[in-house]
């Protein structure tokens, strides 16, 4: 990807709150909080909401309907994610004394390496409004399903794929993988619960409006 192909865009008119395409979502929105892996809220985020492009709401609303008949409600971590905040994960990935959540979100990884590595970069494709982080609520248990590894955690364990969690564990994430691939979205090798609808309308446009009640 190159510079001269990427393009900013302060136009929220076609964005819409996930809340409203699905009235039952539940919302931990990480990035308007204080638990995340830099431990203070990121800037951007000005309401605790999720917002994405309509095209990928329309397909999340088809992911939640399947879901909710096997028993489960889906439950947003992130999903549009202002250029603001991205620039705020590059300053802090810059600053090597400021460690404070690294026990919790990449004990294995060295603060220096963390740029190298791509946790973290100039661009992420959730500023192009059609990416969202996501797992699964088990409405019998009424508790998380367990995913064998938490969210933004920085390491080989967040890899979909990675054998080193439980058989169960395994299956719940290939559960959100296989129903999110069959309405649309793509996955990541590394991080289980990120996932981008295939044909995205704005590949090459990262918007800059904060996250708010729209």
């Amino acid at each position: 990807m190159t510079e001269q192909k990427i393009r900013f865009s302060d136009d929220a008119s076609d964005f819409v709150l996930i809340s409203a395409y699905i009235p039952d979502v539940l919302l931990d929105i990480r990035y308007y909080s204080s638990f995340n892996f830099i431990g203070e809220r990121i800037d951007g985020y000005e309401a605790p909401v999720a917002v994405l492009r309509k095209e990928a709401a329309v397909r999340l609303k088809e992911v939640s309907g399947e879901m909710k008949e096997k028993g489960y409600r889906l439950k947003i971590f992130d999903a549009y994610r202002p250029q603001k905040a991205v620039d705020h994960f590059m300053r802090w990935a810059a600053d090597p004394s400021d460690i404070r959540m690294k026990e919790y979100f990449y004990p294995e990884i060295d603060k220096k390496d963390i740029i190298p590595m791509g946790y973290v970069a100039e661009h992420s494709g959730h500023s192009r409004g059609s990416t969202v982080d996501l797992t699964l609520f088990d409405m019998r248990t009424q508790q998380d399903l367990d995913m064998g590894g938490t969210f933004d955690y920085f390491g080989e364990l967040s890899h979909p794929d990675y054998k080193g969690v439980t058989e169960e564990q395994y299956e719940n994430r290939m559960l959100l993988k296989d129903v999110m691939l069959r309405h649309g979205f793509r996955g990541l090798d590394e991080e289980w619960w990120h996932f981008t609808l295939k044909d995205e309308p704005c590949p090459d446009t990262y918007f800059t409006f904060p996250v708010r009640v729209l």
